[in-house]
C-alpha cells in the first residue's frame, strides 16, 4: 500500500498536501480500496468554512456512503472537477488526480498534529 511521505494524514483516513495557504485534500489508499468502487462524491460546502474534524462531504462506493472530514480549518475551494466527471479516479490515483477538495487553510499549525507518513502506516496496517 502507497503512503506518500510528502503528506499529513488523519486518523479517519484522509491526506493533505499544503501549498502556500491554500491545500489539496483527498482520502488514503487504504480508505478508497476499503470503499471499494467509487460511484459519486458530494460535496456541499463549497465556499464555506469549517472546523478540523468536520464532514466537508461524502464519498459513494456501490456498497456503501462514507462521510469526509476536513484535516484542518478552512474554507472549502473547489472539488476536484476530474473526481466530479469520473470519481472512479480516486481508485486509480488517490494521491494524484484523484483528490478531492482545496481548501484555503485557516490555521497551517493545525498540521503539526497531523500524522506522518509512519504515523500513519501504523493505523492503515492494523
Amino acid at each position: 500500500m502507497s503512503i506518500p511521505k510528502d503528506l499529513k494524514y488523519t486518523k479517519t483516513h484522509e491526506w493533505i498536501k499544503l501549498e502556500g495557504d491554500e491545500a489539496f485534500v483527498g482520502i488514503t489508499e487504504f480508505a478508497a480500496s476499503q470503499l471499494g468502487d467509487v460511484v459519486f462524491v458530494e460535496v456541499e460546502t463549497i465556499g464555506e468554512s469549517l472546523s478540523q474534524g468536520e464532514a466537508y462531504g461524502s464519498i459513494e462506493a456501490v456498497k456503501t456512503v462514507s462521510d469526509t472530514y476536513m484535516p484542518v480549518d478552512g474554507e472549502v475551494l473547489e472539488l476536484n472537477p476530474a473526481v466530479e466527471d469520473d470519481p472512479s479516479v480516486v481508485n486509480k490515483d488517490c494521491y494524484g488526480d484523484g483528490w478531492l477538495i482545496k481548501i484555503k487553510v485557516s490555521d497551517a499549525s493545525q498540521l503539526d498534529s497531523l500524522l506522518s507518513a509512519d504515523e500513519y502506516s501504523e493505523i492503515a496496517n492494523d
